[in-house]
């Protein structure tokens, strides 16, 4: 499989996660809890066979970037978090810099 592919899932499970970690409520909710751990877990593992032949630099670069655009955006549509043209913005150009590396490679 496609390293780049690889890493977007290390991404996709990190937003998983990330998001996960809300509804745990500190860890009090058993369902939450498990789907949280089994996130993070597939997301270190999906990173960490993408590390088999992506450079350091780029993949955590990516897989973190992935992370803040996903959760920026489901923080937005599953919280209700405020919406700022500046949020926009700058969420926008960590995605312009996630682009940037993929085309770099």
């Amino acid at each position: 499989m496609n390293s780049w592919l690889i890493l977007f899932f290390a991404g996709l499970f990190e937003v998983s996660w990330a998001v996960g970690l809300k509804f745990t409520q500190g860890f009090t909710k058993v369902l939450p809890s498990i789907l949280t751990i089994a996130g993070m877990i597939f997301s270190f593992i999906f990173l960490s066979i993408a590390l088999k032949k992506l450079p350091l630099s780029v993949a955590y670069a990516v897989w973190t970037g992935i992370g803040i655009a996903g959760t920026s955006i489901l923080g937005v549509i599953v919280f209700q978090e405020a919406l700022s043209i500046s949020k926009i913005i700058f969420v926008g150009f960590i995605v312009i810099g996630i682009i940037g590396l993929r085309l770099n490679q």
